[in-house]
């Protein structure tokens, strides 16, 4: 279970979107770093933003592992510092920031000077250090630039059949021969153990029966003359 638990996961991760990008992996998610020519960062407003990772999300970061994450990926991606747009908007219902899938903030990392009082909270967007990691309220309207990070979730089926490798349907049947092969020769001993056990059941043992008292006089009579056939001898 153990092996195939590993392979299925290693499988699972190779299932980022296949759309000439580069896709990254980590935890179920796979990231899109946005970047211009020679890797360096590039900067877009919101709404282009969001156009580019049409058919995705803006990243959403629900753990500090994840934000350390994209703190610590993305010098590899980009050689300057950048903030970068975080997929969160302001809910006038709940009158709070969710996601984008409508899901609330699990994980927060707000930083010291994160608000502005000008700010109106329709039009607040949220934008991360990629350097510390904390995050900052900015407008969604003056039409700043911040980098681009797409996030997606792993594809766990293809066309509605699940992924699989040659790999992995290979020792699935290895294991079943090798259960099964294993399973026949505990059967074959129990067996065997069995019919030993039946055969020993029907040897023969007869009952011990004591001597009547006329066959113990015979065989004392026997013995009598056999002792005086041999003294008239000597």
């Amino acid at each position: 279970m153990f092996i195939f638990w590993n392979i299925h996961k290693l499988n699972v991760k190779k299932n980022c979107p296949a759309d000439g990008r580069t896709w990254v992996p980590f935890g179920q998610r796979c990231y899109h770093f946005v970047h211009g020519e020679e890797d360096m960062a590039k900067s877009y407003t919101i709404a282009a933003a969001k156009s580019l990772c049409s058919g995705h999300e803006l990243v959403s970061v629900q753990s500090a592992e994840e934000n350390d994450f994209i703190i610590k990926y993305s010098p590899q991606v980009w050689k300057g510092n950048i903030h970068v747009w975080l997929g969160m908007y302001y809910d006038s219902d709940d009158e709070d920031f969710k996601w984008q899938d409508e899901t609330g903030l699990s994980f927060k990392n707000w930083g010291n000077s994160s608000s502005s009082p000008d700010l109106i909270p329709m039009d607040t967007c949220v934008a991360m250090h990629s350097t510390t990691g904390e995050w900052e309220k900015v407008s969604c309207v003056e039409n700043l630039e911040n980098g681009v990070v797409c996030e997606t979730a792993e594809k766990a089926e293809k066309n509605g059949k699940p992924a699989t490798s040659p790999l992995l349907s290979a020792l699935v049947i290895l294991s079943v021969v090798a259960i099964m092969g294993i399973s026949a020769v505990f059967w074959f001993l129990h067996q065997k153990h069995q019919f030993g056990a039946v055969l020993a059941s029907f040897e023969y043992h007869p009952p011990f029966r004591a001597p009547t008292s006329d066959e113990a006089c015979l065989v004392e009579t026997e013995e009598t003359e056999e002792t005086e056939e041999a003294d008239d001898m000597a």
